[in-house]
Parts: structure tokens; C-alpha cells; sequence
């Protein structure tokens, strides 16, 4: 053999390879006496299920014929009937499941080896355990396997994400966690939110939109919620979302500076920008908080004046517990794993993503199509509310059918792929401007055959567009907390800025 062609293993390569094949040839953990024990205590005893149905099922068995006698023994308890090795030996008696282990006599074996019903949750739990970890080697073999492949089609940032989202999934598996909250608790935790809201004086309990009538309504933004934000392009969804982004990151940025000195703030605002840079969602803020228009920014006209106000805007804004991602496309086990970095490392109270159609589903999920990949998206955003407790904003396209109607208000099956997106919300707000339509309205005259008549039209056009300009409306159209209704909002299209309206709208 040529020396010059002959490749040899490095140290560590060897090492590598040495302990890939230590542990292909590992068993398994299994517990087959726990499993053994368990069976046998129902038999003997029925009510020993109840202590273990709620976390374990057949799959989880590691010798295969048990979990087959596990299932067989829970569709009898569950339909109200025995389950002891008469009643089950009638079952198997036909069949060759049980060949392998010595017939129905295993049965009686079984009868023998039981624990005590006390027990039988920690052997349930034992069982249970040695499950998941066959699982976590199973995906680790998945993860070694791709790795070495290169026929995948996946870059090693996708086949992280695929890691990832396959632990998650094995985290949130039946059995992890869940179950009844004894009433007490329930009312205790019920009581502590009844106080906070007593204490203080009636504001916001949850955190706040910077928005008085949007607040009065929902009460703030609430964790574990999903709030759809919708509209029509060029109505405003994004700068509306920076808003109450801005707002509840200087809320919490005002309650630490309350606290004693070097306090930190307990969380941060999440902004997940699809569509626009954050370099462009940065100067939207600076725009709206120093008043100076965004557009003259970027062609450089502004006075020294201005541009000092400016700087000194943008100094108070970095200390804000503020973090964007512009990543375009981001799927949604990449957003989950950046939002639970986040929670660890800096706490996390409010995630907005701008918007919702730009996302992609989680790596390795195919959708059959663009309904389904959209319901995967929403109810995976919906997990992430619940799992880190935070309350989730995103923001959703509407349907071109809104433009067909003479009332352009939008409705909820006006959302595009809405039925899951509806149905997981806990709210859905919807941004509309009757002045954006209004503009494209104004009179033509030679749509008019006498100068009276089109001066008629324009002087009832100049009206509307009175009572429109700077107004907008935030339609609250679902809301599972609270009431629904329509909150009056001032828009300020030069800053693209939404604030309070002190005169609500007589229409």
C-alpha cells in the first residue's frame, strides 16, 4: 500500500471513534423488574393505575410484551371493566403475543411479582425514566447520524435546530408535567393577581402597552397570551407593535430605577423583525421619541438642533432592556431557543414578532400546506407563551377581500389562513386608518357633469377627512379576558407614532 495514501486516525479521532462504539454498543437503559413489579400490583389491584395512568402508557415499556399487557390491561380499566389475569388470560389465550415469554402463565407470574399500590408510582416513574432516556439516545444517534451525512440537504445551523426541537418535544411529552392544581392553590394564585391590581390603584395588572384605553380594556399584556396584531398594509401594525414594545421595556426599565441602586430589570422585550432591519426598526424608535421624522434622517436634513436631540434620545434608549432579531425567515424552533437563551440569561417579559406569514414552521416539519404551516406556526407560538410564561404579540397580514368591501373594517375571517390563527388567540386586534382609504377617495372633477355638484362631493370629502386626520382604530374583535370594542388611538403619520386620543371619536 502506498504510505503517502494511507491515512491514519489522529489521537483524538481514535478517542472519537473509540467512544462512538462504546456506546453503540451500551443496553439500553430499561428496568424490567420495575416494569414487571408494576404490572403485577394491577393485577392484583386495579386502583394502582390510577397512581400511574395519567404519565404512563405502553410505549413506555421497555420489554414489548409488557407494554402489550399494559395497554390491554388500560382499555378494560378505562371502559369500567377487571383487569386481573383471568379476565386477561381469555384476551391472550387466541393470540402469540405472549408465546415469547411463556404463554398466559406469565400472567400469573406477573400476580405474583406485584408491589404494594403505595409503590406503584415510583416504580410507574421509574419506568417512565428509563423511557426517556432510550429517548435521548435515540435523538443523540439522530444527531451523530446527520452530522456525519451529507446527502441531508440540512446545514449544521439547521440540523442544531432539528436537535433542539427534538428535545423539546421530548420535554413537553406526556407525563413531563401537568395534571389537576388543587382548587386552593388555584384561588390562591387568583387572589394574588385580585391584589396587585388593589395595590395599584387601579392600573395595569399585567404589563402595560403604553396605551391608557388599550390597557382599561385587557388589563395590560398577560403571560401565557397569545394577541394577534392584523391589518391592512400601510395601516401601521409595526409601528403600533414598537409602541407597546417600547412602552413595556421602559416599564420595566422604570420599576428597576425604583428599586434600590445597580437593580436590574427582572425582564426584556423580545422584537423578532422579519421584515425590516434592525437598524431601520432602531430609527422608527428614535423618530417617534425625539420627534424628528424619520425620512428627513435618512436624506440628512436636519439641524444641529435636532440631530443633538437625536444622539441624546438614542443615549436614554440603550440603557432599555431591549434586544431585536432580524433574522428574515427564522423558524420556530430557532425563535424558542433564542427566547429561552434570553429568559436564562437576561429574563424575558413580552415577545413580539413582525410578522407571523414571514416565519417558517420548526426545522424538519413538512406541512402538506400553507394552512397547516401557518397552524404550526400559531400554536407554536402559543406553546412559547405558556412555557415561558410571557405574553406573545404577533402580527398577521389580512386578505385582499377587505379592499372588495365599502366598510374596509377588518373582520376576523379576514386574517389569511385564519382558522387556526383565530382559534389559538387569546386576542385579536385589528389597526385600521379610515383616512388611508378616504386619501384615495378625494373627488375627481370630471367624475362630476356641474362645478356644484363636485363641490358638494369635496366639501363632504374635506369633512371626513377632518374627523379622520390622525385618528386611527384599534378593533379589539376577540378577547378571551375581557371585553371587546373599539379603542381610539391618535396616529401621527410623520413619525409614524400612536399615543393616547383625549377626544374620542364622535362616530
Amino acid at each position: 500500500m502506498d504510505p503517502v495514501n494511507t491515512i491514519n486516525p489522529s489521537p483524538d479521532e481514535s478517542r472519537a471513534s473509540g467512544s462512538l462504539i462504546g456506546i453503540s454498543q451500551r443496553t439500553p437503559p430499561a428496568n424490567l423488574q420495575a416494569e414487571q413489579a408494576l404490572l403485577g400490583a394491577i393485577l392484583t389491584n386495579n386502583r394502582a393505575y390510577d397512581r400511574v395512568s395519567d404519565f404512563l402508557t405502553g410505549a413506555h415499556f421497555a420489554n414489548e410484551v409488557n407494554g402489550v399487557i399494559y395497554d390491554a390491561i388500560s382499555r378494560r380499566i378505562e371502559a369500567g371493566l377487571l383487569a386481573d389475569p383471568v379476565t386477561l388470560r381469555a384476551e391472550f389465550e387466541n393470540s402469540d403475543v405472549l408465546s415469547a415469554v411463556g404463554g398466559t402463565g406469565y400472567l400469573l407470574k406477573l400476580a405474583g411479582a406485584m408491589v404494594g399500590i403505595i409503590n406503584a408510582a415510583d416504580y410507574g416513574r421509574a419506568i417512565h425514566d428509563a423511557w426517556v432516556r432510550r429517548q435521548l439516545i435515540d435523538i443523540g444517534e439522530d444527531v451523530v447520524n446527520t452530522a456525519f451525512g451529507s446527502t441531508t440537504g440540512m446545514t449544521g445551523v439547521d440540523q442544531i435546530a432539528a436537535g433542539e426541537e427534538a428535545l423539546f418535544r421530548l420535554a413537553t411529552e406526556k407525563g413531563q408535567d401537568g395534571g389537576f392544581l388543587a382548587f386552593d392553590k388555584a384561588l390562591a394564585e387568583a387572589l394574588d393577581v385580585a391584589e396587585q391590581a388593589f395595590t395599584r390603584a387601579g392600573d395595569v395588572v399585567g404589563l402595560t402597552t403604553g396605551l391608557r384605553d388599550l390597557d382599561k380594556k385587557t388589563g395590560g399584556l398577560h403571560p401565557s397570551d397569545l394577541l394577534i396584531l392584523a391589518g391592512r398594509p400601510a395601516m401601521g401594525k409595526t409601528a403600533l407593535a414598537t409602541k407597546i414594545a417600547f412602552s413595556a421595556a421602559r416599564a420595566l426599565m422604570r420599576e428597576a430605577q425604583e428599586g434600590p441602586p445597580g437593580t436590574q430589570p427582572k425582564g426584556s422585550v423580545a422584537i423578532f423583525s422579519l421584515e425590516m432591519s434592525a437598524e431601520q426598526l432602531a430609527t422608527r424608535i428614535l423618530s417617534e421619541q425625539a420627534s424628528v421624522s424619520g425620512e428627513r434622517i435618512r436624506r440628512g436634513e436636519i439641524g444641529q438642533k435636532e440631530f443633538d436631540r437625536f444622539v441624546q434620545v438614542s443615549r436614554e434608549l440603550s440603557q432599555l432592556p431591549l434586544h431585536i432579531d432580524d433574522t428574515p425567515a427564522i423558524s420556530l424552533s430557532a425563535m424558542r431557543t433564542r427566547c429561552r437563551r434570553l429568559a436564562r440569561t437576561k429574563g424575558l417579559s413580552l415577545v413580539v414578532v413582525d410578522y407571523l406569514q414571514l416565519m417558517r414552521p420548526s426545522v424538519g416539519t413538512r406541512p402538506e400546506n400553507r394552512v397547516l404551516e401557518i397552524s404550526m406556526i400559531t400554536q407554536g407560538l402559543k406553546a412559547l407563551a405558556k412555557e415561558l410564561s410571557v405574553p406573545v404579540i404577533a402580527l398577521s397580514q389580512l386578505s385582499r377581500q377587505v379592499e372588495s368591501r365599502e366598510d374596509k373594517r377588518p373582520m376576523l375571517s379576514d386574517l389569511r389562513e385564519s382558522g387556526s390563527i383565530e382559534q389559538d388567540a387569546d386576542a385579536v386586534m385589528f389597526v385600521y386608518r379610515d383616512q388611508y382609504y378616504l386619501q384615495q377617495r378625494q373627488p375627481k372633477e370630471t367624475s362630476f357633469d356641474s362645478q356644484d355638484k363636485y363641490q358638494t362631493a369635496l366639501e363632504e370629502w374635506q369633512r371626513k377627512m377632518d374627523l379622520a386626520h390622525n385618528r386611527a382604530e384599534l378593533i379589539l374583535e376577540k378577547q378571551r379576558h375581557g371585553p371587546t370594542g373599539t379603542v381610539h388611538l391618535f396616529f401621527e403619520g410623520e413619525f409614524t407614532r400612536f399615543a393616547d386620543l383625549d377626544m374620542v371619536h364622535d362616530g
